[in-house]
């Protein structure tokens, strides 16, 4: 098993709980960040591999939170 396959899932995004907490929809934040609604999507899912400083910046303002709100370690 490579490194990348070992840290694959090792990160879980809370976006749907933040979301649901705020009573917005991906669309509605798609809008705010200016990230595409597909690409929140994948972030959503835990499908991200990388995410831009910027983008996770944006997300946390509109959603009024911390990165570790939104990105959790998950252990094994």
């Amino acid at each position: 098993m490579s490194p990348a396959d070992a840290e694959e899932g090792l990160i879980h995004c809370r976006l749907d709980e933040l979301l649901e907490q705020r009573g917005m929809t991906l669309a509605r934040l798609s809008e705010l960040v200016g990230v595409t609604v597909v690409n929140l999507s994948i972030l959503k899912n835990d499908r991200a591999k990388a995410i831009r400083y910027s983008t996770l910046a944006a997300i946390c303002d509109a959603l009024d939170c911390e990165v570790g709100d939104l990105l959790v370690r998950q252990r094994g």
